[in-house]
C-alpha cells in the first residue's frame, strides 16, 4: 500500500512521519549537501522569490552500485532552476517545478515530539502520466529521506523507483 492522496485532478499529496526533530528535517530540505543524499543537491536562496538550483545525481541515493535505467541516463547531472514560492523555517518550503509548468511542490512540516510529520503536496501537474511520474518519484525520494533520518539507507534507488511508479499508477487508476 502506498501513502498517496489525489485531492484534485492536478494534485498529489503524501504524508510521512520522520524520525527526527523538525529542525533536523528542515535542514535536510534546504541544505544542499543533505538534500543531495535523498533528492537533489544545489543552492537555495532562503526567501520567497529566491532561486532554487536542483542538481540531480541519483547515484548518490543507492548504497549499492546500481546502473541508471536507460530512460533516465539523460537526466544524470541535470540542473533544474526553480523559484522559491514559500519559505517559512522550519514549517514550509515550496518551489516551482519546470519553471511552474508542472506546478509547485510544497513541503509542510509539523513537530510531533522528537518526530516530524512531513506533508508533500505537488499541485499543477499536467496530465495522468505526470501524476504517475511525480508520484513515483516523490514516493521514492521520501522513502530515501525516511531511511536516512532513521539511520538506514536504500540499497537500490532505481528498483524502489520502478516499484513506486507501478504502485502509484495502480493507485491513480
Amino acid at each position: 500500500m502506498i501513502d498517496l492522496e489525489h485531492p484534485a485532478a492536478d494534485t498529489i499529496r503524501m504524508e510521512r512521519m520522520l524520525d527526527a526533530p523538525i529542525e533536523t528535517v528542515w535542514r535536510w530540505l534546504v541544505e544542499p549537501e543533505l538534500r543531495s543524499q535523498w533528492f537533489a543537491g544545489g543552492a537555495i536562496e532562503s526567501r520567497e522569490g529566491g532561486a532554487v538550483e536542483l542538481v540531480f545525481d541519483h547515484d548518490n541515493l543507492s548504497t549499492d552500485d546500481v546502473p541508471t535505467p536507460e530512460r533516465y541516463k539523460g537526466s544524470k547531472g541535470h540542473v533544474a532552476r526553480e523559484t522559491v514560492v514559500a519559505y517559512d523555517p522550519p514549517h514550509r518550503l515550496a518551489f516551482t517545478w519546470d519553471g511552474g509548468k508542472e506546478g509547485v511542490a510544497t513541503f509542510d512540516l509539523s513537530a510531533d515530539g522528537e518526530r516530524t510529520k512531513l506533508v508533500l503536496t505537488h499541485n499543477g501537474i499536467t496530465g495522468p502520466a505526470g501524476l504517475v511520474s511525480f508520484g513515483g518519484g516523490w514516493h521514492s525520494h521520501l522513502a530515501v529521506l525516511q531511511a536516512k533520518l532513521s539511520g538506514g539507507s536504500v540499497r537500490d534507488f532505481w528498483a524502489l523507483h520502478a516499484q513506486s511508479e507501478a504502485v502509484v499508477k495502480q493507485a491513480l487508476a
